[in-house]
């Protein structure tokens, strides 16, 4: 059984989390994995999905951030141009985006036969990291029926580490993969709910820090570990119910990094750091007769304490990737080992 950072008595930060300390904790929000983990086959699908409805027909406003742009991901300048995410977001390796991005096409077109008849296309979104240090990934290992397999399995409670799109990651050297966090907030008497999910694979291990201690540096000198540039990539997701504009969103998405640098990151040039928020706290209809549509947003005074929520819940989740992952053999029987071995 997969421990995380608070199953080791660790609470880390200041704000509460949500009842599962997941994504899903924000209502609605699901999350399914496909694993496909045989030898040298080291990858899957991870898919998010922002609500229970038609995403298409009931978008959500939504923001992305390119915070290092060494990446492939598909579909951030349009939720950039119109602040609004209509599809499921796909989590997958390097080489299986345009795979992932088809079989979200025909899922979209299979659930919305308007698409591409009475009114426009899709904008799919497929975020990505490169498994290939433990994957074969110039095998293409990911099919279509994968990528639909993880959208038809999704629910609130989830598997973290090396499951799904986190199969064959890497973090600082060690196993890395899916993680996920939250926290909660009241508003004006209210609670509401931030969460994070991220596919981590970057770093170099001694630069690892949990919670301020160099935990990277003390495993390195014990495990006689070579240095390693960073070169890896790290794709985070912030679901959150507080009503907010995309302007908004984007300003928490850039917020990421801080998480990011707790744990000692510090963006490589070689690696792919993106971020990419979405609210449910209000939803756009892709069909509507009325010219002005009402939209509630908070205060823009009152947005530190869910800076904070964000910073504080991606570092968590981002040690969660680790420590839920298991030691694991891949490609050419290169050995990474978890977090977990060396944390008591």
């Amino acid at each position: 059984m997969t421990k995380t950072l608070r199953d080791y008595g660790i609470t880390p930060g200041h704000i509460k989390c949500g009842r599962n300390n997941l994504i899903t904790d924000v209502k609605g929000v699901k999350v399914g994995h496909k694993t496909l983990d045989d030898g040298e086959i080291k990858t899957g699908v991870t898919v998010i999905f922002p609500h229970e409805n038609n995403t298409f027909k009931n978008k959500v406003i939504a923001a992305s951030h390119v915070i290092n742009g060494f990446g492939k991901s598909v579909g951030l300048i349009q939720i950039d141009e119109l602040g609004t995410l209509e599809t499921p977001i796909i989590l997958t390796n390097t080489l299986s985006v345009g795979v992932a991005q088809n079989a979200l096409i025909k899922y979209m077109l299979d659930h919305n036969h308007d698409i591409g008849v009475d009114t426009g296309t899709v904008n799919c979104v497929v975020g990505e990291c490169n498994d290939g240090v433990l994957n074969t990934i110039r095998k293409l290992h990911v099919r279509e029926e994968d990528v639909l397999d993880a959208l038809n399995s999704c629910s609130e409670v989830f598997e973290q580490g090396n499951v799904g799109a986190g199969t064959g990651m890497v973090c600082y050297q060690l196993k890395g993969g899916i993680g996920s966090s939250s926290r909660v907030i009241e508003l004006d008497g209210f609670e509401y709910t931030v969460g994070t999910l991220v596919l981590s694979n970057f770093g170099s291990l001694e630069d690892l820090m949990v919670l301020g201690n160099p935990v990277g540096q003390n495993i390195k000198e014990n495990m006689g570990i070579n240095r390693q540039d960073d070169k890896g990539s790290i794709i985070v997701l912030i679901a959150t119910d507080i009503p907010l504009t995309a302007d908004q969103l984007k300003r928490l998405c850039k917020r990421a990094q801080s998480g990011i640098a707790r744990t000692g990151g510090y963006t490589g040039n070689g690696s792919g750091e993106v971020a990419i928020a979405f609210s449910t706290g209000n939803c756009i209809p892709h069909y509507s007769d009325n010219d002005f549509l009402n939209i509630r947003t908070i205060n823009q005074d009152k947005l530190d304490i869910v800076f904070k929520a964000v910073v504080e819940s991606t570092e968590e989740s981002i040690i969660n990737s680790m420590l839920c992952s298991r030691t694991t053999v891949g490609r050419n029987h290169k050995e990474i080992k978890s977090l977990s071995e060396y944390f008591y």
